[in-house]
């Protein structure tokens, strides 16, 4: 991408500092939007899509730890942004740096800077970005979009192939598939060869939701609707128009929340909590689950008239042992951008290593294949990766059992694996749901699942 169309937003407390990159960047950039309080990021995103944002690590002068500019990271993925982040900051911490870009930002710079060298770090952090987005939408031998859809196994050319057919309709799409398989991947994919490209695309995890907050994030509210709502919000449904909302793990919102959904969808109008007038919405819905649609019909869990409305065309993502051909080629892909991402000079997988790759079954899909990978860079001194610094998560190496086939059972694995897990970190959820590469919703659903 090039700088010159690039439309960018900077987030910082300090005056000084948005009047000088406003100055810089005028010549240089399509448009430089410049903000003072990132309580005002929701609205920003709403209104108008960035290429990249710089943002302040700290908002606080008292406090100066960069938790404030971490937060600040999380929400703008939170809110669907697919810009490029590179953070700022007073303080030239390198834990800190690490942790940023591990969170999701693309660079880190240390102020004050000199000029030449941020236009140089943002003209990277664009063609970088350009360069995971993408390219020949007839090509689909290589990738499609973004960095970890990847695959030349027949299972993802066949969805390659179903995702060019069906983007560019405004046909409601359901992906069904394991966790880490990449349906949110898919889902960005979708919309970016649709004919709502250039609109919003607003992510909901609506299985996080609470049942408080599900009207008020998906609908919005009126200032005074509830005790916290002091100011007017549009819900995600209002931010979206015109362009693409993806609700994801749409299989475990309660009956009462299907049913309002289903209204929505229906009338196609929203009316905030605390409001009694309807705003028309335009939005193209695809939506996720880890459930199996065979699950889904059960009429006590799910609504059978919602499956139909949100289930025009289904995608079936396959999980990852079942694309053996896709495994050293997402491998390599990942070994190259930790490589880049953590400085290293450039590695490569060995014979043993690749060898270990494809012989391990990936309970995980390919998060934990990404995650695995990650870490072995990380800690890797030499110039290529061995088998040994290959440290699956430890589903790896759970007690696994057997039915009277033979058949591994990968629930038992994986129940054994999470109570160790949770054991060697005292039961920090957190820090269980890092290590074994889950969100922490993710993780809670396994714990009533194996009644842990």
């Amino acid at each position: 991408m090039n700088l010159k169309n690039a439309s960018i937003l900077v987030i910082d407390d300090d005056q000084d500092v948005l009047t000088a990159v406003r100055l810089l960047l005028k010549t240089e950039a399509a448009s430089v939007v410049t903000e003072k309080n990132p309580e005002n990021l929701r609205w920003l995103l709403s209104k108008q899509s960035f290429d990249l944002i710089m943002l302040d690590m700290n908002f606080n002068s008292s406090i100066n730890t960069g938790n404030e500019g971490l937060f600040w990271l999380r929400k703008i993925k939170e809110l669907g942004s697919d810009a490029a982040v590179i953070m700022i900051t007073a303080y030239g911490d390198i834990d800190l740096a690490v942790r940023s870009l591990k969170e999701g930002a693309a660079d880190f710079m240390v102020k004050p800077w000199h000029n030449e060298r941020l236009i140089t770090a943002i003209k990277e952090t664009l063609k970088q970005k350009g360069n995971a987005q993408l390219k020949d939408t007839g090509n689909a031998s290589d990738s499609i979009i973004g960095s970890e859809l990847l695959g030349k196994s027949e299972p993802m050319q066949d969805i390659f192939y179903k995702i060019s057919k069906i983007a560019p309709t405004d046909a409601n799409i359901l992906i069904l598939g394991e966790n880490g398989t990449g349906k949110d991947l898919i889902a960005r994919a979708i919309h970016q060869q649709s004919l709502r490209a250039d609109k919003g695309y607003i992510k909901v995890d609506v299985g996080a939701l609470t049942e408080s907050l599900f009207e008020s994030e998906l609908f919005g509210h009126k200032k005074g609707a509830f005790t916290d709502a002091r100011e007017d919000r549009p819900g995600r449904f209002e931010s979206a128009n015109g362009g693409t909302l993806f609700l994801d793990e749409i299989g475990n919102i309660s009956l009462y929340q299907q049913a309002k959904l289903l209204s929505v969808l229906q009338n196609r109008q929203v009316t905030r909590l605390g409001s009694n007038q309807s705003t028309p919405v335009n939005i193209r819905l695809i939506c996720a689950t880890n459930l199996p649609l065979s699950e889904l019909a059960n009429e006590n869990k799910f609504r059978k008239d919602l499956i139909y409305r949100i289930n025009t065309v289904e995608i079936t993502v396959p999980p990852l042992r079942k694309r053996q051909d896709d495994i050293i080629l997402l491998a390599k892909h990942f070994v190259e951008l930790y490589a880049a991402k953590y400085l290293k000079p450039a590695l490569v997988l060995n014979e043993s290593a690749m060898e270990k790759l494809k012989q391990y079954h990936y309970p995980g899909n390919v998060r934990e294949l990404q995650y695995t990978i990650e870490r072995a860079v990380i800690m890797c001194d030499g110039e290529s990766l061995e088998a040994a610094d290959l440290l699956f998560s430890p589903m790896e190496s759970g007690v696994a059992s057997s039915d009277e086939t033979g058949v591994l059972n990968l629930g038992t694995i994986e129940k054994n694996a999470i109570l160790r897990v949770i054991e060697k970190h005292n039961g920090n959820i957190t820090k269980a749901a890092k290590e074994l590469g889950l969100t922490r919703t993710a993780l809670y659903r396994r714990l009533s699942k194996y009644d842990i």
